[in-house]
């Protein structure tokens, strides 16, 4: 699984910061988070595969976050694009994507399908390998924080099985898919010969400011990728636009105890990121700093 990051400005992009976007690459599909306007010209810069993005999940609809949507699916329909593409948003979205629809004459020929998701801690989608929850954000608009979670997967136990003189052989296949075997005339219980190996969980928050909700939303995530817009002397500002310092994505993700915070969403004033980041050290120590096209493996 592979995390890249699109943008990391917040309203104004700068040189080095395009507007919100990440991408998840999880093998055979990709899922994309916010698209902000400059999305397909990062998404070209990274080599990535634009037609395997299935789903796109956007957390509100401040231009920031949603001005490159229109031109990705557009995009879509001139390459003769067929798989359906299904675009996850706050409660209006349909209503909004049907009016950038008729502003921009789009011409798309494949299948899209609206989800809105409720302002609440919900399941939005479970498959066969994940499943994507999304909660309440707090922000001047309609707003989600959304999250990744890995199903358990099923590992096989190598020391058990040598006791049956079981090392090497297709059959321990079955073992894998959760299916009992004969080996050499005894049956080996797929119950004692594997584990369940929980899941990767990744937690996206952007434009909201610090709750308690997303402390538990974010509960022992392997990555936080949170919004850090403001460093703490803008506290004041912060809480009038709904957004985080530093030290309140630090906090969130010290009490949620993830195991690695990825602050984004920095305000134009902010030249580097060293100020920033290091608010968010001295509270949460592994932290870093996002910058446009940073690639984590999850």
């Amino acid at each position: 699984m592979k995390l890249t990051i699109l943008g990391t400005a917040s309203a104004f992009p700068t040189k080095e910061r395009a507007h919100s976007a990440m991408l998840l690459d999880i093998g055979p599909e990709s899922i994309l988070f916010d698209a902000g306007e400059s999305v397909q010209r990062q998404i070209q810069i990274i080599g990535a595969k634009p037609f395997k993005i299935s789903k796109i999940f956007i957390t509100h609809w401040h231009g920031d976050h949603v001005l490159g949507l229109g031109g990705l699916l557009q995009s879509f329909g001139m390459l003769k694009r067929k798989i359906p593409v299904e675009i996850y948003g706050p409660k209006g979205t349909f209503e909004r994507f049907q009016h950038l629809r008729k502003a921009l004459e789009l011409r798309i020929g494949f299948p899209i399908k609206i989800i809105e998701v409720p302002l609440k801690t919900i399941r939005v989608i479970s498959t066969e390998k994940y499943e994507i929850w999304a909660a309440k954000a707090k922000h001047d608009i309609d707003c989600l924080a959304f999250s990744y979670i890995e199903k358990p997967k099923r590992r096989v136990d190598i020391k058990y099985l040598k006791k049956f003189g079981l090392t090497n052989n297709p059959i321990i296949g079955k073992l894998a898919e959760g299916k009992d075997i004969t080996w050499k005339n005894k049956k080996i219980s797929a119950s004692k010969a594997t584990y369940l190996q929980k899941g990767k969980k990744l937690v996206y928050i952007i434009d909201s400011a610090y709750t308690e909700e997303l402390v538990k939303f974010s509960k022992d995530a392997d990555l936080l990728v949170c919004e850090s817009t403001f460093t703490s002397d803008l506290k004041a500002e912060a809480k009038e636009y709904g957004h985080m310092t530093a030290a309140d994505a630090a906090m969130l993700a010290k009490k949620a105890k993830v195991k690695q915070l990825v602050i984004t969403h920095f305000s134009q004033r902010y030249k580097t990121s060293d100020d920033l980041l290091r608010e968010a050290k001295k509270i949460f120590a592994n932290t870093i700093a996002a910058k446009d096209f940073m690639q984590l493996d999850i």
